[in-house]
């Protein structure tokens, strides 16, 4: 397991703007801040940002901008997978093979696309890259991860999120998942998360050895028949004090 708590964390976006594909993209929050800042199209198509090259650029002493051990958390206001990029992933690769002392973790909802924009030297994956593959509901688990867990990726783990549903993803939690991770859903239009949904997935985990976290409450939060109403800065770390996540030592005994 590629272990990445405790690190230092950095984030490329080398480049930004998505388009909507299923029902978890209805509320995306690249959309939500783009009208923040007037901008309500620039979401549906990906242009290139100003830090296009941030992994290779360097401090006046020489010394690398993103230190060695960093984990960087790439292309989070789009999807790393989107067509509309793939006339700049090459350069992307190539920029994660240079800098193997730092790791690199990307989330997509297009893991169907991997095998055709792969690095020729891809092999069963780059030791320093995380992939992980999201689903919202059943239907997109059912479509999304049967696909992910064949792939030739060292390191996967599944995100869940935002949660609109029960899920049962048991029979995809193959010894090579490294984490499964579930978030309700954030902004005005936020639709509900369930506790009881979350403890569920916490359960398949646990009984498969799986580590699982609990990362982000979401707005509309539902605990023992309640409805909470938790504003964007408190709910990761209510997620945080459930005190629920479960991880596994090197070992791999829980912890």
């Amino acid at each position: 397991m590629r272990s990445y708590y405790n690190n230092t964390f950095f984030d490329w976006n080398p480049w930004h703007g998505c388009t909507r594909i299923s029902p978890g993209c209805a509320h995306c929050y690249v959309y939500r801040q783009d009208e923040m800042y007037g901008s309500p199209k620039s979401s549906m198509k990906a242009s290139l940002n100003g830090d296009f090259n941030l992994p290779l650029k360097k401090k006046r002493d020489k010394s690398w901008k993103i230190p060695p051990g960093a984990v960087v958390m790439t292309c989070f206001t789009s999807d790393f997978l989107l067509e509309d990029a793939d006339k700049w992933r090459d350069e992307a690769w190539e920029m994660m093979k240079i800098r193997n002392d730092c790791t690199f973790y990307f989330f997509t909802k297009r893991i169907s696309r991997l095998p055709a924009v792969i690095p020729d030297d891809w092999g069963d994956g780059y030791d320093n890259v995380i992939i992980g593959c999201t689903a919202e509901n059943q239907e997109m688990a059912d479509m999304r991860l049967p696909i992910f867990t064949k792939l030739p990726i060292k390191h996967k783990t599944i995100i869940l999120a935002p949660l609109l549903g029960p899920m049962d993803i048991s029979k995809y939690l193959t010894k090579d998942i490294e984490e499964v991770s579930v978030g309700g859903e954030s902004g005005a239009e936020a639709r509900i998360c369930r506790y009881d949904w979350i403890l569920d997935i916490r359960r398949q985990c646990i009984e498969h050895n799986i580590p699982f976290r609990f990362h982000q409450t979401g707005a509309k939060f539902i605990k023992d028949g309640k409805l909470y109403r938790i504003m964007r800065g408190h709910q990761l770390d209510q997620a945080a004090k459930a005190g629920i996540n479960f991880r596994i030592g090197p070992d791999m005994k829980p912890y």
